[in-house]
């Protein structure tokens, strides 16, 4: 038999074969083809010499038939597992890793920051014969994972925080009932304009991946991309200013006029009051007089009391914003560079869900420069009452005079 006949036989009859029965199939061509038959079978099949002369000696002694149907190999047979042929493997491994350990030593599931190839090193200096597989293998039979930082700590809670929420969530539905705007306000994370890579993947032809640029820095020339969304609460409608210079308070309430002028104004014309929920912090915090100035001139040309309405420091994760209006545009472009201001106001613009929600863009090319503060003067004319629970957070502005 010519080794192309047995190659032949062999790849007809493996898928079926166990290890114990391609053992004694090998041996049993073996010995049929008498002088040479192992040499040749080993060619043709892969299967090692020294396989092949065990399963002979079985057939020729009957071990084989002592063995009982769901063993492949004696008791005791095949490679020793690697933490039974070198006993302290698993103990240093341990050393190594929890000094570094994350999270709960008693955890179920724990984690470590060091990577599999650098304790690989380590346990070869230490004069184990190990590969970064075999990390990675005792790693997760440890209850390792690899595992991302998960933003669970808010930091010291204030004592009056749900309090604040419980105020808030009462003047949002009081306003609802009569009718009057209730808006969630913020400022989107600042985005890098040009073909820069854009976190998130999309559906385009296999192999034909949008190229970008290796390194993600700003491009002087084009800049960033400063996003200060409105959100009505009520209608599931958002507006987002566009800015390409400062986030100050002075571009937070040029958004929430041009919101008012081209979007509240219609949908209220009865509006006497407007409600603003704001995070304690950036542009629109309690703390900025610029914000408090501005807001006052707005109530002046439009003739609106206008109350604010701040979340508890360390809570902007529940602004109605976040997860209404940023996310649905996070997730509108994910993948699509951001090549220009255009296409930045575009893909804000075309941003809509099943749920109902429609979103308006506008690119401001307006200037705000830092630094800007009212005087002590100025703000001695401000309207402004705080309120009787925590009048940090929540405050009315009123007009001047009526428009």
């Amino acid at each position: 038999m010519d080794i192309k006949t047995l190659r032949r036989k062999y790849r007809a009859v493996a898928p079926g074969l166990t290890e114990r029965s391609r053992r004694l199939w090998a041996a049993a061509e073996a010995a049929a083809l008498g002088h040479g038959g192992i040499a040749l079978v080993e060619r043709a099949t892969g299967i090692s010499r020294s396989t092949i002369s065990r399963g002979m000696r079985e057939v020729a002694v009957g071990a084989h038939a002592t063995l009982p149907p769901e063993r492949t190999r004696r008791a005791g047979g095949g490679r020793k597992r690697a933490t039974e042929q070198d006993p302290t493997l698993v103990a240093d491994l341990e050393a190594l890793v929890e000094p570094t350990t994350s999270g709960v030593p008693d955890s179920p599931l724990r984690w470590t920051s060091k990577s599999v190839r650098h304790v690989a090193d380590e346990l070869q200096a230490l004069g184990h014969a190990v590969s970064h597989q075999l990390v990675a293998k005792l790693l997760r039979t440890a209850r390792y994972s690899l595992q991302a930082n998960r933003k669970t700590r808010e930091g010291p809670q204030h004592p009056d925080r749900d309090g604040q929420f419980r105020y808030l969530t009462e003047r949002v539905r009081r306003s609802q009932r009569q009718h009057q705007p209730v808006i969630s306000v913020d400022t989107k994370k600042k985005e890098l304009v040009g073909n820069v890579k854009n976190a998130g993947r999309e559906w385009r032809p296999t192999g034909q991946a949008e190229p970008v640029r290796v390194h993600d820095f700003l491009i002087p020339a084009q800049g960033k991309a400063i996003p200060y969304g409105v959100y009505d609460l009520s209608r599931d409608e958002g507006w987002v200013s566009v800015g390409i210079d400062h986030d100050t308070a002075s571009f937070a309430v040029r958004a929430i006029r041009r919101w008012w002028r081209v979007m509240g104004r219609a949908a209220y014309p009865r509006a006497t009051r407007l409600l603003i929920t704001a995070d304690a912090g950036g542009s629109n915090g309690p703390r900025m007089r610029l914000w408090k100035w501005e807001l006052q001139q707005f109530a002046n040309r439009t003739g609106l009391t206008i109350t604010v309405c701040h979340f508890p420091p360390g809570t902007s994760k529940w602004n109605k914003i976040e997860h209404r209006l940023f996310s649905h545009i996070a997730m509108h472009w994910r993948g699509k560079p951001l090549v220009s201001l255009a296409a930045i106001v575009s893909l804000i613009g075309s941003t809509k869900t099943a749920a109902g929600l429609r979103v308006r863009s506008e690119l401001d090319r307006g200037r705000y420069p830092k630094g800007m503060a009212p005087t002590d003067e100025q703000m001695a004319r401000l309207r402004l009452r705080p309120h009787a629970f925590h009048g940090d957070w929540n405050y009315t502005i009123r007009p001047n005079r009526r428009p």
